[in-house]
């Protein structure tokens, strides 16, 4: 589990085409003060498993489950990378409630700067069987957006927006992302939960009036 407040940008080291998978080598240095083989790191918002680490680099293994559904497919050499460490019981939840588990990918719309913050609109990714993500969003609720735990400003349909302000610009990746680059969502685990407890209550038959 994570907090989505993102501990330092790593850099893409090396890719290495595995066909089914890629092998994923990122330079960091704060992530690793303490790694140890098997621990979790999010990487743009994606949890991923410390296979090897040197304390100047460490290694991942990205499936390719992995790959079809996160922005980390196409990630290239020199790239820079949201990281944090899973949460510790000791950390103050900064942020909020993060799996690394990405829901979807969806595209940077619009960048509208201001003088203290700079207003970003993301598009949702294409309706599944179960709908839109855009059902677990709701304005001031959290959303984290490769990997930064973000609040949302306005839900405008198949779009939603953020404000950034000159701390997250200039210590995540939001800041270089530009129109059209892909950015990994993942939604509010508990508003996943709180779906899933309606449905059964109301397609329960004892709940029914007679």
């Amino acid at each position: 589990m994570f907090t989505g407040i993102v501990e330092e940008l790593g850099t893409v080291a090396a890719v290495e085409d595995q066909g089914d998978a890629i092998r994923l080598t990122v330079q960091a240095s704060t992530v690793l003060d303490d790694a140890g083989l098997g621990d979790s790191i999010s990487v743009n918002g994606c949890c991923l498993t410390v296979v090897s680490h040197d304390g100047l680099k460490w290694t991942a293994d990205v499936m390719q489950e992995t790959l079809d559904k996160t922005s980390l497919h196409g990630v290239r050499p020199g790239d820079r990378v949201n990281l944090e460490r899973a949460v510790t019981a000791e950390k103050r939840l900064g942020g909020h409630i993060v799996q690394g588990h990405v829901d979807g990918v969806g595209h940077v719309v619009s960048r509208t700067p201001s003088e203290h913050w700079e207003v970003v609109e993301i598009s949702l990714p294409a309706p599944d069987a179960k709908g839109s993500l855009g059902r677990y969003l709701v304005d001031k609720g959290s959303i984290t957006v490769d990997g930064v735990s973000l609040t949302v400003v306005e839900v405008r349909g198949d779009t939603f927006t953020v404000s950034l302000i000159p701390e997250t610009l200039a210590r995540t990746t939001l800041g270089l992302r530009q129109p059209g680059d892909r950015v990994n969502l993942e939604v509010d685990i508990i508003a996943k939960h709180v779906e899933k407890l309606i449905q059964a209550y109301a397609h329960d038959p004892s709940k029914e009036q007679s």
